[in-house]
């Protein structure tokens, strides 16, 4: 078990050394922080930023937005998976429009959006809904799809109703396919927060980026490029922990049973 956990620790570790040190062997090639500051100045920059209450201010709104996203899409996406899942005809309706509503990129949303709501917070919130919610449904909608037909018939023989097999079976059964979905969506939602800043206004790192592209600060972009990754990297490892505790937590009770 413990090989199990350690290995990818490592493998993740090689790979952010590996990055650093040909980002670090570039700077030193490039010699200009204009156009590739070295990772030396941009750690400078950020114990810099840190120190800065506009900075935390930043992160927070951002932080916001995109928690706000991934609650409304997933209120949305569980339910609908759910009745695709029990429904036939649902599923074969939805699915062509869903699969295509992916063909239209975050961008494209982002002006409709300020046209139908207006600028600020709500636009900025529906558009990380928008782009969380086709990966939670997708994951949702398999996971219950395979859920055991003998397990669920078993449950049917012993008299249990539609509530308490997704209450007890179901949705239990289906929780590590949910959690994946969690972890690609949510990781998104940073995504569509910055993307949102962008186009429809906010004070979160999305305007920071806005504002350190407009003034060529390429040391700021690097610095606030990096703490973007973080707080995708937090979402990512904290749901994966949930994901495979989720696993483990399955095959005892299958183990059990």
């Amino acid at each position: 078990m413990n090989k199990r956990h350690f290995r990818p620790g490592v493998a993740t570790l090689i790979g952010v050394v590996f990055l650093l040190l040909l980002w670090l062997v570039l700077a030193i090639l490039i010699a200009q922080d204009a156009i590739l500051p070295g990772p030396l100045s941009v750690a400078q920059r950020l114990l810099r930023d840190v120190q800065s209450p506009l900075f935390w201010s930043a992160v927070g709104d951002t932080a916001t937005e995109a928690v706000l996203g991934s609650l409304c899409a997933a209120a949305v996406a569980l339910p609908l998976a759910y009745v695709m899942y029990r429904s036939r005809f649902i599923s074969a309706a939805s699915e062509p429009l869903l699969a295509l509503s992916q063909s239209i990129p975050a961008v494209a949303l982002a002006p409709l959006l300020v046209i139908w709501v207006g600028y600020g917070l709500r636009a900025i919130v529906l558009l990380c809904a928008l782009i969380v919610f086709f990966p939670i449904l997708v994951n949702t909608v398999l996971g219950f799809r395979s859920l055991p037909r003998e397990v669920l018939e078993a449950a049917r023989l012993d008299g249990a109703n539609s509530f308490q097999l997704l209450f007890h079976i179901e949705g239990p059964m289906a929780l590590p396919a949910v959690l994946a979905g969690f972890r690609t969506g949510f990781t998104l939602s940073i995504t569509g927060a910055v993307v949102g800043e962008f186009v429809m206004g906010g004070q979160g790192l999305g305007a920071r980026l806005s504002a350190q592209s407009a003034a060529a600060d390429m040391t700021g972009l690097f610095a606030t490029t990096l703490v973007l990754i973080s707080l995708a990297a937090v979402i990512f490892s904290g749901i994966s922990i949930l994901e495979r505790q989720s696993r483990t937590l399955r095959a005892l009770r299958d183990t059990k049973e």
